[in-house]
């Protein structure tokens, strides 16, 4: 089985082959190296090597710079931000996943302690939102008749 993430981030592009790529001159991925947007990796005599996620992220680049009108800094902000996002969805993945793991034991545990009775989904009270919300709203008017008789 082939690692799609490795292919991904293994440097294979010289700074020639990755500027016609993306359509840029060699001296911009310079340029884009010298302020922070990508960072190529360097073989022993510091030729600058570019992987295909380097490649996708240079292509991210001139499409808000040339399509959408981005300056630089607010490239930077938004691959920030879109990192930040997918670092945030892996984490919400894995803590719903987690979630779902506790839900079971707690129900295996549940159903061990109710007489070996399996628990369903359909054992446990549906709360209709609409209800909740004309019980919270009867009860604030009960509480307003109180004050307004006072």
């Amino acid at each position: 089985m082939v690692d799609h993430a490795y292919q991904q981030d293994e440097p294979c592009y010289f700074i020639s082959v990755a500027a016609r790529m993306v359509s840029l001159h060699p001296q911009t991925l310079r340029y884009y190296e010298r302020v922070g947007l990508v960072k190529p990796s360097r073989t022993r005599g510091q030729t600058r090597l570019y992987s295909p996620s380097d490649i996708d992220r240079l292509r991210k680049i001139t499409r808000l710079t040339d399509e959408l009108g981005v300056n630089l800094a607010g490239v930077e902000v938004i691959l920030n931000m879109t990192r930040r996002i997918e670092e945030l969805q892996h984490e919400l993945a894995r803590v719903q996943r987690e979630a779902a793991r506790q839900i079971e034991s707690l129900e295996r545990e549940l159903a061990r302690h109710m007489g070996e009775k399996e628990v369903t989904p359909a054992d446990y009270e549906v709360l209709d939102a609409t209800a909740v919300e004309r019980e919270d709203a009867r009860h604030d008017a009960s509480q307003q008749d109180q004050e307004d008789s006072r």
